[in-house]
């Protein structure tokens, strides 16, 4: 199991596996009273979490089903990629894709984090890439079934 140092400074648990098999953590809105977000509306949501990756980690912040399907709200950089170097606060660009206003509450759980290895990569200039079958086909080359 990977050890990763966390600073929390919500009044939230810290993020944890809610299952077994689970491959996210939530994410907590770490504000002091209900805001509104408006249909389209963006916002930077605060966690109060500060964590520091091994070199080599990244944490990925995504949107959390249920309130994408149920609600329209969605992270908007999705996913959002936290570097190992990068000691700030956690925040979550939060959008509505509804039509309807959405009430955020303090606590709410409103992204997940996924911490994965990454690989560095180092360029090797070649004049020509090998034949696939695929070849250069783009969106919606392979078909639609």
């Amino acid at each position: 199991m990977l050890k990763v140092k966390i600073v929390n400074k919500s009044r939230w648990p810290d993020p944890f596996y809610a299952t077994e098999a689970s491959a996210g953590m939530d994410l907590r809105a770490n504000i002091d009273e209900p805001v509104i977000l408006r249909p389209l509306e963006r916002m930077l949501v605060p966690t109060g979490i500060f964590i520091e990756l091994p070199v080599g980690y990244e944490a990925q912040i995504r949107p959390r089903s249920g309130l994408a399907t149920k609600k329209g709200i969605t992270v908007i950089n999705s996913p959002g990629t936290v570097d190992a170097d990068f000691r700030g606060e956690l925040k979550t660009s939060l959008v509505n894709l509804s039509g309807e206003p959405f009430e955020l509450v303090p606590g709410e759980r409103i992204a997940q984090m996924v911490v994965s290895r990454h690989e560095r990569v180092e360029w090797e200039d070649v004049e020509f890439l090998s034949e696939t079958e695929r070849g250069a086909g783009g969106w919606g080359s392979t078909g639609s079934k």
